[in-house]
């Protein structure tokens, strides 16, 4: 990542949040948070209504996203911030790498929708899209064709789905993606903050890491050769370790297992993508 373009710390927007999962972690880690049913006590007392509205005009869309299914998408996030901080991979990663992983899961489930017990299948699409549209009012830099793209961006992103033949059920369009990725790039330059942290969002949902998990609409080999480079791929699989980890922060097995499934899956992906 080039060391030419700066973007904004994620502890100087959102402080108190940034505070409370460290802080969650450290008890975790201590043995003193033992269940999700302590981890979404405890979520819920530090969400007041005014710690909602105070995250929401950082990243608007936090309250609604908040309210899905008893706040099982919140209490997640949290768990995946959680998980970050205890990823070794992440103390691995470079200083910047670290700064944007933390912006990306706030985004990554920030559009989703789980409602009577089906999974949203689109959200990574559309949490990419609302990433895009909030990551400048952060102060992340975008090329001068931002202002004149980004509504039709979005209008692209957001639409880019597909129905299956369940009634109601709509999957990512990935025959859209080069058209995608290519407005990312118009929008915010190549592989710069911006791009890194709209493109990991999008395609967090795009490859199927655990058995338990498969993704509706994974990526074909010639589509992942497009779509994942050297930047991304160290970003995707941290985001995915870590996404896995806070769906079984207390089940140790299923951790491990998981985190050996996606292991693996990210040593084929590098042939994928230095082939």
């Amino acid at each position: 990542m080039s060391s030419r373009t700066h973007f904004p710390q994620i502890e100087a927007q959102l402080a108190e949040l940034i505070d409370f999962v460290m802080c969650t972690a450290q008890a975790c880690e201590a043995g003193k948070l033992n269940s999700w049913q302590d981890m979404t006590k405890r979520v819920q007392t530090f969400f007041t209504p005014e710690m909602l509205e105070k995250v929401d005009q950082v990243v608007p869309g936090w309250c609604e996203m908040s309210s899905y299914a008893n706040g099982v998408t919140l209490v997640h996030t949290m768990c995946v911030l959680m998980a970050l901080l205890m990823c070794p991979e992440y103390y691995r990663a470079t200083a910047a790498q670290q700064a944007l992983l933390k912006w990306i899961l706030l985004f990554h489930d920030l559009a989703k929708k789980v409602q009577h017990g089906q999974r949203d299948h689109t959200h990574g699409f559309r949490s990419a899209a609302m990433a895009g549209e909030i990551l400048p009012r952060l102060g992340f830099a975008t090329t001068d064709n931002y202002g004149a793209q980004i509504k039709d961006w979005v209008a692209l992103t957001n639409s880019a789905m597909t129905k299956r033949d369940e009634p109601g059920d709509y999957v990512q369009d990935n025959r859209q993606l080069p058209e995608i990725i290519a407005g990312i790039e118009k929008l915010f330059g190549r592989n710069t903050p911006a791009a890194l942290v709209v493109k990991t969002v999008l395609l967090h949902i795009s490859v199927t890491v655990v058995t338990d998990w498969p993704q509706a609409a994974a990526l074909t080999e010639a589509q992942v050769r497009y779509c994942i480079d050297g930047e991304i791929l160290p970003l995707l699989q941290i985001m995915m370790l870590v996404d896995s980890d806070g769906w079984a922060l207390f089940d140790q097995a299923t951790r491990e297992r998981h985190r050996q499934e996606t292991l693996m899956v990210f040593e084929q992906l590098k042939g994928s993508v230095s082939a």
